[in-house]
């Protein structure tokens, strides 16, 4: 009999600082894959991967920043949030600084204001991943 289990992701809110350590936003990418839309940086954790490892490789993919990891924001399991399979994922709230390039499963990077993150574009679970950040 085969095993079946979840997929396992990471996450990372990017939080951007300048040279002073005055926050400038997080970073969202525009997705080049189905789903398409806005989503915070983040992908599979490969084999023999640690998910800290797999964040921080991930995240330099995406957008071609070296991140610290500040802390986990929380691990989201809902069967439903990825439309293409059932993905659990560990969502990390890191820090960065410079400007984000888009890479692999980026078609563009943006430094987005908290106040002014487009709750309407983010896919999978992302909104309230979001929300939950906000809120913490």
């Amino acid at each position: 009999m085969a095993i079946k289990t979840p997929f396992l992701a990471v996450d990372g809110i990017v939080q951007i600082f300048d040279n002073n350590d005055r926050f400038r936003g997080i970073v969202l990418i525009e997705r080049k894959n189905e789903p398409v839309g806005l989503a915070i940086p983040g992908g599979f954790v490969e084999i023999g991967e640690t998910v800290e490892q797999a964040v921080i490789r991930e995240i330099k993919e995406e957008i071609n920043l070296d991140v610290k990891i500040n802390r986990i924001l929380g691990v989201y399991s809902d069967p439903k949030r990825d439309p293409r399979f059932h993905v659990v994922s560990v969502v990390f709230i890191c820090s960065a600084r410079g400007e984000p390039v888009s890479g692999s499963d980026a078609k563009e990077a943006y430094i987005y204001k908290v106040e002014d993150i487009p709750f309407d574009r983010l896919v999978f679970d992302h909104a309230k991943i979001l929300r939950d950040y906000i809120n913490r």
